[in-house]
């Protein structure tokens, strides 16, 4: 081992002999194992703070960060994470020592080579995540002292390895912070989302090489949680956050991720967040996409500016939406009212279940999103035979709150200005394949040109409402 070849004598005494004692040891090398082994247990590591190793631990880290020991700094920083898993004694011991600024640096060097240091970064992101459960005080105190710089250096390296722990710092640091969470979702903090989005995004389907068995193992819970604060300020604040184009692609990468991972065979009995983290990252994923989407239809396009949501079509946004729609059991009153039917045309398989509350109606909301003034994204839904699928979604539906609501606004958009669209709804309604009564109460009608004898689909005045979430 590379350590080994360092005399232990060039240690301090303070800081070798403390340690030889408290394990009853005669080498630094199997005094640190013995350590290791004695901290993985609540009752070693009480004890080890009634001898007040830690700050001896932390003396021992400097030491071996100057001297290039990285064996022997591994092993001690293992020791250090034991130390700090759950024994306030010694998490507060940590403060007081200035341990964040000693795996600080740690871990910058360690993050800053050419080639990183995964197992080191690894290690010390563990520290800091357990100091971090000790209490709002060294939550904050590490929120400052890695926020935004070191954050943003962390989420740069793109490994899942070191992903996993800087998602439990920043949701540890974040939970019932709203001030916090903010920061995270605003220059500059969107950087360091946008980096562990597309850590996660590019990562899980080289791990785990398409093993849908795998199921919650592929996301964290954290990662879940990073997605519900986005989420929720994205939603809350479509006016002041904007989402990177390559964020949002990272996040349709997620989303697609995640449905070739849930499991659809079981109706859903709640809402988000369920307790399935492949679920909440599926649910949450589909939200921010459905706010994204919403936002390029509230501001103008400047000069020379990419369409995000164009961008999200040319990565087959509506393809992927369109067949999990098709897939998806109708609301129950379409089952109810078309069981007997003889009508094929309309979807009544049901192949799969909505895994929350509400997940057939955000699919819904997409749609209507993308489609507001944009003739392409009409013209497509038509061409793939999605304005039938639509006109199903214009229903109240327990599992589906608003879904009714979405389903209009989706429908208004797929006809506002596109006359093509007008007609194939008109045409169904006239063979009666939608009733004339359903159609009304959705605040249309259709209207037959004297001059061309040609049927259309008209707005009832005073009869629309876009939907609140």
């Amino acid at each position: 081992m590379a350590g080994e070849s360092l005399p232990e004598f060039n240690y301090p005494k303070d800081v070798l002999q403390p340690l030889l004692s408290a394990s009853n040891s005669s080498s630094l090398q199997q005094a640190l194992e013995i350590l290791i082994k004695n901290s993985r247990a609540a009752v070693g590591r009480a004890e080890l703070a009634s001898k007040n190793i830690l700050p001896t631990v932390l003396k021992l880290v400097e030491s071996l960060h100057h001297a290039s020991s990285q064996e022997y700094l591994m092993q001690a920083m293992k020791l250090l994470r034991n130390l700090c898993a759950g024994e306030v004694a010694n998490q507060n011991s940590f403060v007081e020592h200035n341990g964040i600024e000693t795996v600080l640096t740690v871990l910058r060097s360690a993050a800053l080579l050419s080639d990183p240091d995964f197992g080191i970064i690894h290690l010390s992101l563990q520290v800091l995540a357990n100091v971090s459960l000790a209490g709002s005080e060294l939550q904050e105190a590490i929120w400052h002292k890695l926020f935004p710089n070191e954050f943003f250096i962390l989420a740069s390296i793109h490994s899942l390895e070191t992903s996993d722990p800087l998602c439990m710092i920043l949701y540890t640091c974040c939970d019932g912070k709203p001030g916090l969470a903010i920061e995270l979702c605003r220059d500059p903090g969107l950087p360091i989302v946008a980096g562990i989005i597309q850590t996660v995004a590019s990562g899980n389907a080289s791990e785990d090489g398409g093993n849908t068995a795998l199921g919650d193992k592929v996301f964290s819970s954290e990662q879940a949680f990073l997605l519900q604060v986005i989420s929720e300020i994205l939603n809350e604040r479509l006016n002041e956050v904007r989402v990177p184009n390559e964020t949002a692609l990272c996040v349709l990468g997620i989303f697609k991720r995640s449905v070739s991972i849930v499991d659809f065979g079981a109706r859903a009995k709640s809402g988000l967040p369920t307790g399935s983290t492949s679920v909440d990252v599926m649910g949450y994923s589909l939200i921010i996409l459905r706010d994204i989407c919403a936002q390029e239809g509230l501001r103008e396009l400047k000069k020379d500016s990419v369409d995000v949501v164009d961008l999200l079509l040319s990565d087959d946004l509506t393809d992927v939406i369109l067949s999990l729609l098709h897939d998806l059991e109708p609301p129950a009153i379409i089952r109810k009212t078309l069981k007997d039917s003889e009508n094929q045309e309309l979807n009544l398989g049901s192949t799969k279940l909505c895994p929350y509350k509400g997940f057939q109606r955000d699919l819904v909301a997409i749609i209507g999103n993308c489609a507001y003034r944009r003739k392409n994204v009409q013209d497509e839904i038509r061409q793939k035979s999605g304005i039938l699928l639509l006109l199903q979604q214009c229903v109240t539906d327990d599992d589906n709150p608003y879904l009714r609501e979405w389903g209009i606004w989706s429908l208004r958009n797929l006809l506002e200005g596109n006359a093509e669209n007008q007609q194939i709804v008109a045409d169904l309604q006239l063979q009666g394949s939608v009733d004339m009564p359903e159609l009304a109460r959705l605040g249309l009608k259709v209207e037959v040109d004297q001059n061309t004898h040609c049927a259309k689909l008209v707005n009832i005045p005073g009869s629309y409402t876009k939907p609140v979430e």
